[in-house]
């Protein structure tokens, strides 16, 4: 008997230390995940943070989507259909390259011709490997920094249409201005880390949305795989895209990624089916793309397609 008790004692000592660590759970970081609803799949019980208009059955399938700054909304309305901590300001890594791109777009000739300087040949991270010297037309190098995030094609790039890196970015934040981008700020044009460039989930759609509104960007950030030589060599660089949702979800239409030690693992997808249009943005996430893959799932599973 006294063994029986014993054992239902020790039962209740595990699930109140239980409930205790699922609690701590849901309260790391300082933030309580609270009010939340609780879902039963598959026999488990999940928590799910309440952050957006949907009735609650409608809510995603997760306790808390693992990334620190998301947002989910339908393009045609407006309407946001999942947001965490889409206000809060950011590095954005490579998703800097859009900025950079629509500055290019608007400043610049895309047939103009650009030499390779010494500093651009030097870029750190993500790059080509392309030769001081080497000459390029400006949408080639609009392509590589879009589809490869390719650092030493944005420099090029921002060099040649603003005179040098300082003062482009001086368009760069001229231009998040215009388009009321208050928790946005740029110290370089190409995503590096720094405590004076940030943004935000909230600032980066509207910033995504102005950047698809030009055809030629609309394309480059579609294409799964593209080709770019210098106009004075022989050598082809095959650029393959960084987003692996292309190809692998219907109505994927790009548009960005981004990485960083700081920002983590960073993510802008354009979405059309069925007569829906959604727009998502994940910074600083560890598993981006099954996050993205569930939350474009549940986004379509939720919109209201307009005809």
């Amino acid at each position: 008997m006294m063994t029986r008790d014993c054992g239902r004692s020790q039962q209740r000592l595990f699930l109140a230390c239980a409930a205790g660590v699922f609690i701590g759970l849901l309260l790391i970081g300082g933030e309580a995940l609270t009010p939340s609803i609780a879902l039963a799949k598959n026999g488990a019980a999940q928590s799910i943070p309440v952050r957006t208009a949907i009735a609650p059955h409608q809510f995603p399938p997760w306790r808390v989507a693992p990334a620190h700054g998301i947002l989910l909304k339908e393009l045609k309305s407006g309407r946001v259909l999942y947001e965490h901590d889409a206000g809060k300001r950011m590095s954005p890594a490579s998703l800097t390259k859009i900025m950079s791109a629509l500055v290019i777009l608007e400043k610049g000739q895309l047939d103009d011709f650009v030499t390779i300087s010494p500093n651009a040949a030097r870029a750190h991270k993500t790059h080509l490997r392309v030769k001081a010297g080497q000459v390029f037309r400006l949408e080639d190098l609009l392509k590589a920094m879009l589809i490869v995030s390719a650092n030493d094609a944005c420099l090029a790039a921002v060099e040649h249409v603003g005179g040098d890196e300082a003062q482009f970015v001086m368009l760069m934040n001229t231009k998040a201005e215009e388009l009321g981008l208050s928790d946005t700020h740029f110290s370089n044009a190409c995503g590096f880390d720094h405590p004076d460039h940030y943004s935000t989930a909230e600032d980066l759609a509207t910033l995504s949305v102005m950047a698809l509104d030009q055809p030629i960007f609309r394309q480059l950030v579609r294409e799964e795989r593209a080709m770019i030589t210098p106009v004075n060599g022989h050598r082809a660089y095959v650029l393959h895209n960084t987003n692996r949702l292309l190809g692998r979800i219907p109505g994927v239409e790009g548009i960005k990624t981004g990485f960083t030690s700081k920002a983590g693992r960073c993510l802008i997808a354009k979405v059309s089916q069925n007569g829906s249009d959604l727009l998502l943005v994940i910074l600083n996430s560890k598993r981006r793309w099954n996050t993205a893959t569930n939350l474009i799932t549940y986004g379509l599973q939720v919109a209201e397609p307009l005809h």
